[in-house]
């Protein structure tokens, strides 16, 4: 599902400020309140809200945002953090992805290397990555997850276990400011960690909006990747630790050309 300018700025609106209503709403977009509670319902059927009377509000730390919505959700972050991370990546390496629509966004920018061999727990890159010849798509075997095609379980992890690859572009679900990286299902923080443990140099990938929410399991900490990719890093915490633990840190907003 796709939203529409306004649905997506409901969300950042929830986001920022718990919750949202109908009043407000309709007057802040200059719409009817039937126009906001049609967005609401769209919003909150994908999962992007949480439905409440008279309005709707940003789900709790232990709810993932719907796989489609977060498709949509900082789409043109993610694509510029894709980019920064594919120019990372030379041509005739190894890597390994794991599941999130931001390391999505980093396989479709790999789409003109050569003579990659790309192993991912993630149907969607899998997919995306096949049909090009200089790419060799390696996929994980275990359970496939039903809500966004992230493969999971202790036959993924024993799989990714046989490899040692060049690089590794890992993507979590929230970052605490003590540094510790966060996300919501304990199956797929398992194959995070082989991810991790195999790869010579790890390169996390995340938009900011992660520094804003939480979730309930650890995957590990900052101090163990090497690049860590984000359209902005607001938290001065965060940028402290990659300093003390020479994690490079690059802001793609910083690196956009003045006007």
């Amino acid at each position: 599902m796709f939203f529409s300018s306004r649905q997506l700025d409901i969300i950042d609106l929830a986001k920022s400020e718990g919750k949202v209503s109908v009043d407000d709403l309709a007057s802040r977009f200059s719409v009817t309140a039937q126009t906001i509670r049609k967005d609401l319902n769209d919003l909150c059927e994908a999962r992007a809200l949480t439905r409440i009377h008279g309005g709707a509000i940003f789900p709790s730390s232990r709810e993932n945002v719907k796989y489609e919505a977060r498709r949509s959700i900082a789409a043109a972050e993610k694509q510029a953090i894709g980019r920064a991370a594919a120019e990372i990546i030379p041509n005739n390496s190894s890597l390994l992805i794991n599941i999130g629509t931001t390391t999505e966004a980093v396989g479709e920018a790999l789409i003109a290397h050569r003579e990659l061999m790309v192993i991912t727990n993630n149907i969607n890159v899998a997919n995306r990555l096949r049909i090009f010849p200089d790419i060799e798509v390696v996929i994980a075997g275990g359970v496939v997850r039903g809500t966004d095609g992230g493969i999971v379980g202790e036959a993924a992890v024993d799989f990714i276990r046989q490899f040692k690859v060049d690089y590794a572009v890992i993507g979590v679900s929230a970052i605490d400011k003590d540094g510790a990286l966060l996300d919501y299902d304990f199956r797929e923080v398992k194959v995070a960690q082989a991810i991790i443990a195999n790869a010579r140099h790890v390169i996390l990938v995340s938009d900011s909006s992660k520094f804003e929410r939480t979730a309930p399991v650890r995957i590990g900490h900052l101090s163990q990747v090497h690049t860590f990719i984000t359209d902005h890093c607001p938290l001065e915490s965060v940028k402290a630790i990659c300093t003390e633990n020479d994690v490079h840190l690059i802001e793609t907003e910083r690196s956009k050309p003045e006007n």
